[in-house]
């Protein structure tokens, strides 16, 4: 495939970082941009001496400072639009800034897609389906939200449903549009932080010698995958023309995530945190450092993707040992 100009909002977060690192490897021509609310420059050190990588801080719900991205990368043939407020506090603390930032960072990169002809990739979530009530999680299921007036974790999916809403509409009007849900993603750079998210958490807990905090027994379920996996599936989702049988991949939804569920409490005896912990009686020390909180109002009981649509993409679908990645998980 030959260099494409490409903007990547949120580049300098977590799945981000690692999607920029993936398309300059690729020889393509990158233009990272982000507010560094979340992200870090740290998380970009590998690229800063790649000729064909730029960086901007900026908001992405200003348009000028869009426009002058484009005008320093060239122009711009794909835009992956991962910026938004992530993180489950953040949720019930800032409901508005979260509302706010996913629902018109959307839409703004949205008309820059329009006005540049450029093909857009959302990073929705798995969150965009609410309540969840059918699994595994698959394109079709009811996207069901509770009142609000009982609590605020909706503030985030029920803003990356509106980002879907205003997608397909905008590939009815002709923009190639293809969104990709990920997984709860887990690997190197994940925030560990109290605004952060549970496998590096965890492993902050340990490396400080807190209890690990278990919301609500723990007993809750999810699919979490690896980042390099993630990662794959943008690129694929992104960069290929055509599915497999030659289809048009504009309005397509695709759920990348492992397809084994595991509970909070189980990850917290996987082989990953026994071996960071380096102690002989590992389950006797989870008993005794783990703490039961009462965790979030709204926390999704299940979380098990439906990947096969995403086979579409030759993207595989995987049974992966949960949190078993030795190598190169660390905390932010």
């Amino acid at each position: 495939m030959s260099e494409l100009k490409i903007l990547v909002t949120g580049g300098a977060g977590f799945i981000g970082s690692s999607l920029c690192e993936r398309l300059v490897a690729e020889g393509h021509s990158v233009l990272a941009y982000d507010s560094l609310f979340r992200g870090s420059l740290s998380n970009l050190s590998s690229l800063q001496d790649q000729p064909n990588f730029q960086f901007m801080q900026g908001d992405v719900r200003d348009i000028d400072r869009l426009d002058e991205a484009i005008e320093h990368l060239g122009g711009v043939e794909i835009i992956f639009h991962l910026a938004a407020v992530n993180g489950t506090k953040w949720f019930h603390e800032a409901a508005h800034s979260v509302i706010d930032v996913n629902i018109n960072g959307t839409l703004r990169t949205l008309e820059l897609a329009m006005a540049h002809n450029a093909r857009y990739i959302l990073a929705s979530s798995p969150e965009a389906f609410g309540e969840a009530l059918q699994q595994p999680i698959q394109n079709g299921n009811d996207m069901s939200f509770t009142d609000p007036s009982l609590h605020q974790r909706h503030s985030y999916g029920a803003s990356k449903y509106l980002d879907e809403v205003a997608c397909q509409h905008a590939a009815r009007d002709g923009l190639d549009v293809r969104i990709v849900r990920p997984f709860n993603a887990y690997g190197p750079r994940l925030l560990g932080d109290e605004y952060g998210q549970v496998v590096a958490m965890f492993f902050q807990a340990i490396l400080s010698k807190e209890p690990i905090q278990l919301h609500n027994g723990g007993l809750q379920t999810r699919s979490f995958t690896w980042i390099d996996d993630i990662v794959e599936g943008f690129i694929l989702a992104g960069l290929q023309e055509h599915s497999l049988d030659g289809a048009s991949l504009s309005g397509c939804a695709f759920n990348i995530g492992a397809t084994e569920e595991i509970t909070i409490r189980a990850v917290t005896r996987s082989h990953l945190f026994s071996i960071v912990s380096n102690d002989a009686s590992w389950d006797d020390a989870v008993a005794c450092r783990s703490r039961v909180a009462e965790g979030y109002h709204g926390d999704a009981l299940r979380r098990l993707p439906d990947c096969s649509q995403a086979e579409a993409l030759r993207w595989m679908g995987i049974v992966n040992d949960p949190c078993n990645k030795v190598c190169a998980t660390n905390v932010g």
